[in-house]
């Protein structure tokens, strides 16, 4: 059925709610779907980020502690008050009052020989003999000539003496008495050059038979009977060594040179005889300093008549010093061997110093330290051996030392 709208009838509403809500619910969900979006990225990040911030933290902690276990960790304790030894002790080289090699003055061949190593020899003692027929033909020679050159000298002196006899009288002229005369003083230079010729000839001849040349101990023998022998110093005929008094000669610390006397008397011992001691003098020192090493050589002789010690061997030398300064005691351990001498290591604001030492007593577990350290420093008791001045260290503490040594 058609309805029909009267126009004189107020006209009629608009169906207008389907058309005004669909507008409105459209942003809405826009804006709820963008919420949810920013909540996700948020949730994402906050995951990502609780994810990778343990990993940088875990990373940074590794670098730290990789960084610390780089770092060399040391044990530092102060070092031990000690009270002054008197005796310092140091090693000495033994060595023979008089060493000397034989060498031949003239050339030829070894007839024979006397003595063998380890023979004991007085002064001027027959070595060896050398047979040298060359220079025993050129003495005969040299003979002839100094005999010629007498004769002939002999005769121009009495042909310049009766000339100038004759020379007053008139007899004979003046340039025949100045030859003569000058024939005269010629051929006397001539008996004299002679002369020196056989002299030089026969102390050749002399050195055929080698005598020792001061009394001692034959040490090597390098020539056999028939063997060509040189002149000079190619090849070594024998070796001697005046053993009867031995010089030992030490480097004493500089620190200790106004200890030290000369003249005065100096014990040693020697590992070949325990228990013995041998009585030395201080007879010489080398008056200076040495810059290297900062010793003083100083020589000690010992007797030995008996022959009981050997040049070439240790000695321990004691000597009564007066130390300087304070004495402390260290365990070997904490000692530093360098080219640059004795030295510890010290720790200050975990900053490693190596400190040149000098050292007194030692008795094989301790050592005593006279100078380079203080009661306040801090010793490194087992320092690496890369140890370096001015490295950063880490030093234990005493729970940690306490751990270590339980863990061991």
């Amino acid at each position: 059925m058609t309805t029909h709208h009267d126009p004189q009838s107020p006209p009629l509403p608009a169906p207008t709610e389907h058309y005004e809500s669909a507008p409105e619910q459209k942003p809405i969900q826009l804006r709820h779907a963008g919420i949810a979006g920013v909540l996700l990225i948020l949730l994402l990040a906050g995951l990502a980020i609780l994810g990778i911030l343990p990993r940088i933290t875990a990373k940074a902690a590794l670098t730290q502690k990789t960084a610390e276990l780089a770092i060399p960790a040391v044990i530092a304790a102060p070092p031990t008050p000690g009270k002054p030894v008197q005796d310092l002790i140091l090693p000495g080289n033994v060595t023979a009052y008089t060493d000397s090699p034989i060498y031949a003055r003239t050339p030829g061949y070894l007839i024979h020989w006397y003595f063998d190593i380890g023979a004991r020899v007085k002064k001027n003692a027959l070595l060896a003999e050398i047979a040298t027929p060359e220079v025993d033909q050129q003495l005969v020679q040299a003979q002839a000539d100094l005999n010629t050159a007498e004769a002939n000298a002999k005769n121009a002196k009495i042909q310049a003496d009766r000339y100038n006899g004759l020379i007053a009288t008139h007899a004979v002229s003046q340039q025949n008495t100045d030859i003569f005369t000058y024939q005269a003083a010629s051929t006397a230079a001539q008996v004299a050059s002679a002369q020196a010729n056989v002299q030089r000839l026969r102390e050749l001849t002399s050195f055929e038979k080698i005598y020792a040349p001061f009394s001692g101990v034959v040490t090597a023998r390098n020539i056999d009977t028939g063997q060509l022998i040189d002149v000079g110093a190619t090849k070594e005929l024998f070796h001697m060594q005046a053993v009867d008094v031995l010089r030992v000669y030490t480097s004493l610390p500089g620190v200790f040179s106004g200890s030290v006397r000369i003249g005065e008397p100096v014990d040693l011992t020697f590992a070949e005889h325990p228990g013995q001691v041998f009585v030395g003098k201080l007879v010489r020192t080398a008056q200076a300093i040495d810059p290297a090493t900062r010793t003083l050589l100083v020589e000690i002789d010992v007797p030995n008549n008996k022959g009981l010690l050997l040049a070439g061997t240790l000695a321990q030398v004691h000597f009564k010093v007066v130390p300087v300064g304070n004495v402390f005691v260290l365990p070997v351990s904490a000692l530093i061997f360098r080219s640059a001498g004795l030295q510890v290591g010290t720790v200050q604001n975990g900053i490693a110093h190596l400190v040149t030492v000098t050292m007194g007593q030692d008795d094989g577990k301790t050592v005593q330290i006279n100078t380079g350290i203080s009661r306040d420093d801090m010793v490194i008791q087992d320092p690496p051996d890369a140890l370096v001045d001015g490295e950063k260290v880490r030093v234990l503490t005493p729970s940690e030392v306490a751990a270590a040594e339980g863990g061991n």
